[in-house]
């Protein structure tokens, strides 16, 4: 077996959607043509990337040397959301095997029988061999208006499903005994409440919901993971209200009630799937970890993967 994640960035909204002059992607190229040499071909693959990887160069040309070497595969994209755990990490995931016997789609989403709403975002796809860029359709960005904290109307009424969903389970099943670890180690520092309060994603422990962690978090805020409040004597939507209106002094006053702090990297661990068992060595700082771990992947995504590719 191979598995294989090749680096995401070509393929991010913000990279070169997989142009084949970028140097990583060369490297993944470089790998591709390596396989038809091999005195025995592997007999499973299994590859994941970032969503934007189905419709790059590099899919077309990884496919095309899958049917040259007499593979079956099926592509999917999937999120956590799909077992039961409340984060959103969609993704590309590719398996293959040498065999003439089709994988099932049906099968391949009954694996992943969550979420619940059949309209949701996070809802698994297999992507269509005549159409394999199609991941069904992007949320369309509306001309809403704004409530407090840069939310429109749209984005509060899809948190709010999200928090709904019984299929999947609540935070604080993820989160560390608060006895076990030095919580004030992870408090969002004060000038990190005062200039980025507006794009703070902010989770309660009963939320069915966080947004993907990346590598950036504990050191960028924007689109990089959820934080927790750990204050449930406040609503968020109190502290917010008339926020505009305070002075810098009175602003951090106010989101300092909230007591909101960072995922540990152990609870980032739970939520990415990783056993109790699993562990870092001691000496590995936190920026580090939080790195690593954003870099990773959800291992109960892909132990579903790997006994729906050898079974």
């Amino acid at each position: 077996m191979i598995l294989m994640s090749p680096p995401c960035q070509p393929f991010t909204r913000i990279g070169l959607q997989g142009d084949i002059r970028d140097s990583r992607t060369k490297s993944f190229l470089y790998i591709l043509n390596l396989l038809p040499r091999l005195y025995k071909l592997p007999r499973y693959i299994l590859l994941e990337n970032v969503k934007g990887f189905e419709s790059s160069t590099a899919r077309e040309l990884l496919v095309k040397m899958l049917k040259e070497c007499g593979y079956t595969f099926e592509e999917i994209m999937v999120s956590p959301t799909s077992v039961g755990i409340p984060n959103s990490r969609l993704r590309y995931f590719l398996i293959a095997k040498i065999s003439t016997a089709h994988f099932s789609s049906q099968k391949i989403l009954d694996t992943f029988p969550h979420p619940t709403e059949s309209d949701s975002p996070e809802q698994p796809i297999v992507l269509s061999a005549s159409h394999p860029g199609t991941c069904g359709p992007e949320e369309k960005i509306q001309a809403d208006p704004v409530l407090y904290k840069l939310e429109t109307t749209v984005e509060v009424q899809r948190k709010m499903k999200q928090n709904n969903d019984q299929s999947l389970r609540m935070i604080q099943d993820f989160l560390e005994p608060e006895m076990e670890v030095n919580m004030e180690l992870f408090l969002l520092p004060p000038k990190t409440l005062q200039r980025y309060a507006l794009i703070l994603d902010i989770v309660r422990p009963t939320c069915r919901r966080s947004t993907c962690f990346t590598k950036g978090y504990g050191r960028y805020v924007e689109g990089t993971g959820s934080v927790l409040q750990c204050c449930m004597d406040t609503e968020v939507h109190h502290i917010y209200n008339g926020l505009d209106q305070c002075s810098e002094a009175e602003k951090l006053e106010q989101l300092s009630k909230l007591k909101l702090r960072y995922f540990t990297p152990r609870e980032v661990s739970n939520l990415m799937g990783f056993p109790q068992t699993f562990s870092f060595p001691e000496e590995i700082p936190i920026k580090q970890l939080y790195k690593v771990l954003g870099n990773s992947l959800n291992v109960m995504v892909v132990a579903r993967l790997l006994q729906l590719l050898v079974s």
